[in-house]
C-alpha cells in the first residue's frame, strides 16, 4: 500500500507501478477451507461458530462466558491465542450479530493501537500482531452503532456509494430516514439490516459442527414447546454419549446442547464441569437447569449435543472403608448456576505476611501440598487495606492500653502478643528491614481486634511505629 498497490488493481497496473513484483495466485478453496478450520477449532470458546468470509469468524457466545471468568475475559483469551499464531485480531461482543459484526470491522481503532499493515518501507512479515477488542455492554449496540460508516451495515457496494452521494455517511443518518422511504427509495436491504444490527430482526448463525467431535442429534415429529418435553430429549440425547465416552475412555468438560428451532434459528447452551465426567445423571441435572435460558420460537424439530473437549478418564476402584467426599457434582452444578468466577476455595502460601498467606483457586484445584500455618490465631477475615488506627502503648513490647478506630475510643482490657513477622526481603528491597508487631486485643465490651505495629520499638528502620487494624475476630 505504501508504493501506491491496492486491493482490485489490474495486474498490469501493480507491476508497471512495482517493477520485479512477486505475484501469487489466489487460492479461494484452500483459504475457504482454512477459515472453516479456525471456525471448527473456535469451538472451545463457543457453542455456535461459523466461518464470515473472506476473514472473519461468527461465535455465540450467549450463556457461556461465565466458563471463561466473564466476557472481556474471554475476548482476551481467544485473541492471545490468534495472535500466538500471529495473526491480527480486532474482535467485538454485542447483543445482535449485526453490532457485532459492524463494531469488530468498523470501530475506530484505540490511540495506540497498531495496524494490520506493516509500515511503510518495512517488511510486512516483522509486523507485530496486533489486537482490538470492544465489549459492548448490553442495551448500548445503538449507540455503538450510530457514529459508524454506513458500510459497517454489510450493504452492497453499488448501494454505499449512492447514500454516500445523497450524504448518508453514518448509520445514525439511516435512523433518522422515515422507514417508509427507506424502502421505496433504495429497497428492502438497507432496512434489514438495520433491523438485524438492532435486534428487530432475527439473524441465525448457521452453525459449523466438526464431524470429528462426539456428538448426537435426534430429530423429532412434532416440534417441541414445553421444557418437560425438552428435558425428556435432553435424556435422550445424553446417555448415547456417554456411553460412547465410556467405550473411548474419555470424560466430558464441556457440552454443547443446540436447539435447531423451526424458524431456522439455532440456540446453544453450554455446561463445563471441573473434572471429566460421563455421569449421565449428572450431566442431564446441569443441562436441564439451564433449558429456562431456551426460547423455542414456534417449536424446536431437532436437538444436537456436541462434546467439544473431552478428557481420559479411566476406570476408579472403589476403596474399602469409608468413601472419600466427593464434591466435583456440586461444584460443577454451582459454577454453572453462578459462574466460574464465583466458586472457589482458599489455599494456603507459604508467607509469614498475612496478606499474602492465602489464595484463592479453582474449587477443585489440586491442593498445593502446603499445610495451613500452627501459628497463633488470626481473623478469618482480613481489612483489605488495614485500617489505620491510633493507639497508646510503652516501647518497646507493650501491647496498646487503647485505641482510636473510626473516631471510637477502645480500652483494651486484656492482650496478648507480640508476635513479629519479618517482611520478606526478596519480595522488594523496602522490605528488607521492616518488621510488624501484632497482638490480639480484647476490650472492655468483648470485641476482640487483631491490631499491628510497624517496627520493633527500637531501630527506627524496622519501621515508623505507626498502628494498623488489620482483622476482627
Amino acid at each position: 500500500m505504501a508504493l501506491g498497490l491496492r486491493p482490485g488493481m489490474a495486474l498490469a497496473h501493480a507491476t508497471a507501478l512495482v517493477p520485479g513484483l512477486v505475484v501469487l495466485d489466489g487460492q479461494p478453496g484452500a483459504d475457504a477451507d482454512a477459515l472453516r478450520r479456525l471456525a471448527a477449532w473456535c469451538h472451545r470458546y463457543a457453542p455456535l461458530t461459523a466461518p464470515d468470509p473472506p476473514d472473519g469468524v461468527w461465535l455465540d457466545v450467549t450463556g457461556c462466558a461465565h466458563l471463561f471468568r466473564g466476557e472481556a475475559a474471554l475476548l482476551d483469551a481467544l485473541a492471545e491465542r490468534f495472535m500466538r499464531d500471529g495473526l491480527h485480531v480486532r474482535s467485538a461482543i454485542a447483543d445482535t450479530p449485526g453490532a457485532a459484526h459492524a463494531v469488530a470491522r468498523h470501530r475506530a481503532k484505540p490511540p495506540g493501537a497498531q495496524d494490520a499493515a506493516a509500515p511503510a518501507g518495512a517488511d510486512r512479515a516483522a509486523a507485530p500482531p496486533s489486537r482490538d477488542g470492544t465489549v459492548v455492554p448490553p442495551g448500548a449496540h445503538r449507540d455503538a452503532l450510530a457514529p459508524l460508516p454506513i458500510v459497517a451495515l454489510r450493504l452492497a457496494a453499488e448501494l454505499v456509494s449512492t447514500l454516500r452521494r445523497l450524504g448518508l455517511e453514518r448509520v445514525a443518518h439511516l435512523e433518522r430516514l422515515p422507514r417508509a422511504a427507506l424502502v421505496r427509495r433504495f429497497g428492502p436491504q438497507v432496512a434489514l439490516r438495520l433491523d438485524q444490527a438492532h435486534g428487530r430482526v432475527h439473524e441465525p448463525i448457521l452453525p459449523l459442527v466438526p464431524e470429528e467431535l462426539l456428538q448426537h442429534r435426534v430429530t423429532f415429529l412434532e416440534p417441541l414447546l414445553t421444557a418437560e418435553a425438552l428435558s425428556v430429549a435432553v435424556q435422550h440425547l445424553v446417555a448415547p454419549l456417554c456411553a460412547r465416552m465410556e467405550g473411548a475412555g474419555l470424560g466430558a468438560r464441556r457440552l454443547d446442547l443446540l436447539f435447531e428451532r423451526v424458524d431456522g434459528g439455532v440456540q446453544a447452551i453450554r455446561i463445563g464441569t471441573g473434572r471429566p465426567s460421563r455421569d449421565a445423571k449428572h450431566l442431564s441435572r446441569m443441562l436441564e437447569e439451564r433449558l429456562e435460558e431456551v426460547d423455542p420460537g414456534l417449536g424446536v424439530e431437532a436437538m444436537r449435543l456436541v462434546i467439544p473437549l473431552a478428557e481420559p478418564l479411566g476406570w476408579r476402584q472403589d476403596a474399602a472403608g469409608p468413601a472419600t467426599p466427593d464434591v466435583s457434582a456440586l461444584v460443577d452444578r454451582l459454577s454453572n448456576r453462578l459462574g466460574a468466577a464465583q466458586v472457589f476455595r482458599a489455599e494456603p502460601v507459604e508467607s509469614d505476611v498475612p496478606e499474602r498467606s492465602v489464595r484463592l483457586v479453582p474449587a477443585l484445584a489440586r491442593h498445593g501440598g502446603i499445610g495451613w500455618p500452627s501459628r497463633w490465631p488470626a481473623p478469618v477475615r482480613l481489612l483489605h487495606p488495614p485500617q489505620p488506627v491510633e493507639a497508646l502503648a510503652a516501647l518497646p513490647d507493650s501491647a496498646p492500653a487503647a485505641f482510636t478506630w473510626r473516631r471510637h475510643r477502645h480500652r483494651i482490657r486484656h492482650a496478648d502478643g507480640p508476635e513479629r513477622i519479618h517482611a520478606e526481603w526478596w519480595v522488594r528491597d523496602k522490605e528488607m528491614w521492616a518488621v510488624r508487631d501484632y497482638f490480639r486485643v480484647e476490650d472492655g465490651d468483648g470485641a476482640r481486634f487483631w491490631l499491628f505495629r510497624r517496627g520493633d520499638g527500637v531501630d527506627p528502620a524496622t519501621g515508623a511505629l505507626e498502628w494498623f487494624l488489620h482483622g476482627l475476630f
